[in-house]
């Protein structure tokens, strides 16, 4: 008599879970070989796309840093041409285009407000009184209720806003010379037209 025990059927070992860091790779390829070929062809990688342009402003009423008057409304945002930069003491690049914007303060083209985002106000009272500032108005935004209006990805961000209250242009990261000069002012002066 001969032994007809059944042996298990063996499954063959399971091979698409090793793909998946090969896909992952490949994926991430795809996006730096795009980014590198907009760079070859001049493009401006630094731009980052927001659907509020040409839109109303958002529905603000920031409460202001100690001492420092009314608070940040959407009425502070027309009627004339703005700059709305949102900032940090925590944010190191917004030190480098700070002196910018002092510039633009003392160039008297058109007020610019801040929004403190995430921000302690004791700790941005002390940042502004180390660096200056340019700021007509500040609003707090210590839950990110405005950033996430505006659609804020990181700090800074600045915002052109027309006399009414309509987004004109979105600078991610810092204003630095070149941008202020060739894009952001030859739009402010078509605005105040």
């Amino acid at each position: 008599m001969t032994d007809q025990t059944a042996q298990p059927e063996q499954t063959p070992p399971r091979r698409w879970p090793y793909l998946i860091p090969l896909i992952v790779i490949l994926a991430l390829g795809g996006v730096f070989g795009k980014r590198l070929l907009d760079i070859q062809q001049g493009k401006d990688v630094s731009l980052i796309p927001t659907v509020l342009l040409d839109t109303p402003v958002p529905e603000l009423n920031l409460p202001p840093l100690p001492g420092r008057g009314d608070a940040l409304t959407t009425a502070d945002l027309k009627g004339e041409v703005t700059l709305v930069n949102i900032w940090g003491s925590w944010c190191v690049a917004c030190l480098s285009e700070h002196p910018l914007l002092l510039s633009i303060k003392e160039e008297g083209l058109l007020p610019v407000h801040g929004i403190a985002w995430r921000d302690d106000p004791e700790q941005s009272l002390r940042w502004l009184a180390r660096h200056g500032d340019p700021y007509s108005k500040i609003g707090q935004d210590p839950r990110s209720e405005a950033a996430i209006a505006f659609g804020v990805t990181a700090a800074p961000e600045t915002f052109i806003v027309d006399a009414n209250g309509i987004i004109r242009y979105k600078q991610t990261g810092p204003i630095t010379p070149e941008i202020w000069r060739t894009t952001m002012k030859p739009l402010i002066d078509e605005l105040k037209k």
